[in-house]
């Protein structure tokens, strides 16, 4: 079973699924840090919502955990509104996205864990950007998300991703790990296999961004560990092409059954924000390129529907 933010879902009820969006974000520390990071009109994220369900969008994984502008009720009232399956966040996101005082930096590793697994068991807390975790909803996260982008932060105690390590094994629910590099995606496959986590509850964010080690690609995904290619659309980093041309060559390898994709949309890549993309990109525009490089309806299928519902999974 899938959970999601109005409960739990079989995996042949997920649907075709984005595996890595950003549906809303409040105004706060990581608008301070990027303002294309809120997304907080709740009819512009609706209409951007209809349009990924006019395409055949039926779930999407949002990234944004606690503490750092996750706005839970409109998650939930998101999803009622327009019959889209959402699976929330709970865990950390990079420290940048924290002020000096916040709350995120004090606590231990055993209360981390404890609010990771609530948070998965119970319900979501709420007004956690500016307070230590309180009052709650009854809506759940699915997924535990963290992040590693620089060695700093990946510091000698380690506090934050033991605690979420703990509280993957104790639930069961994946971890999705933001990553700023090929290699930081094996350094934190390695670690959180020798905690314990089982490779198949394992999800590496934007190992596409670089397209350099693709060795690592493959021993990662052989190893049974999802890989997520995000940066579609993004051509700063590189052409939609040489996405394509990645994706084949997974495919090729007899990998296709470990990808997952998605846009890790901001407000610059919403067209309802003035964005240049839209979440009706995928169908669109990237899946005819993915057919044009030879990928057939089954293959996308095994990406898109498949994939997600395995990684996303309660296990």
């Amino acid at each position: 079973m899938i959970q999601t933010v109005l409960g739990l879902v079989s995996k042949d009820q997920l649907g075709f699924c984005h595996s890595h969006e950003h549906l809303f974000l409040a105004d706060g520390q990581p608008a301070k840090v990027n303002p294309v990071l809120r997304l907080d009109e709740y009819n512009l994220s609706i209409s951007e919502l209809k349009l990924f369900k006019s395409v055949g969008g039926q779930a999407l994984i949002d990234a944004q955990p606690l503490g750092c502008g996750r706005m839970e009720k409109f998650l939930a009232a998101a999803s009622k509104d327009c019959g889209v399956n959402i699976v929330a966040s709970t865990g950390f996101h990079k420290m940048a996205f924290y002020d000096k005082s916040h709350w995120i930096h004090s606590f231990t590793e055993d209360q981390l864990s404890r609010i990771f697994i609530r948070e998965l068991t119970e319900g979501m807390f709420v007004n956690t950007d500016h307070s230590p975790p309180s009052e709650t909803v009854s809506f759940k996260a699915g997924n535990i998300k963290v992040a590693y982008d620089t060695e700093r932060q990946f510091d000698h105690e380690k506090k934050w991703f033991v605690a979420a390590a703990h509280a993957c094994i104790e639930t069961g629910f994946p971890i999705m790990c933001h990553v700023e590099s090929t290699k930081q995606g094996m350094d934190i496959a390695e670690f959180f296999i020798k905690q314990g986590v089982p490779p198949h509850c394992l999800i590496i964010c934007h190992m596409d961004r670089t397209l350099d080690e693709l060795n690592l690609h493959r021993e990662l995904a052989e190893m049974g560990i999802y890989l997520e290619y995000d940066t579609i659309g993004r051509f700063k980093y590189h052409s939609d092409e040489e996405e394509a041309e990645l994706i084949v060559m997974m495919e090729e390898s007899g990998l296709s059954c470990q990808i997952l994709i998605g846009l890790d949309t901001t407000r610059a890549r919403m067209k309802n924000y003035g964005g240049h993309l839209g979440l009706d990109y995928i169908q669109e525009s990237f899946i005819p390129l993915l057919k044009k490089y030879g990928l057939n309806n089954e293959v996308i299928h095994q990406i898109t529907v498949v994939n997600p519902a395995e990684a996303f999974s309660k296990k």
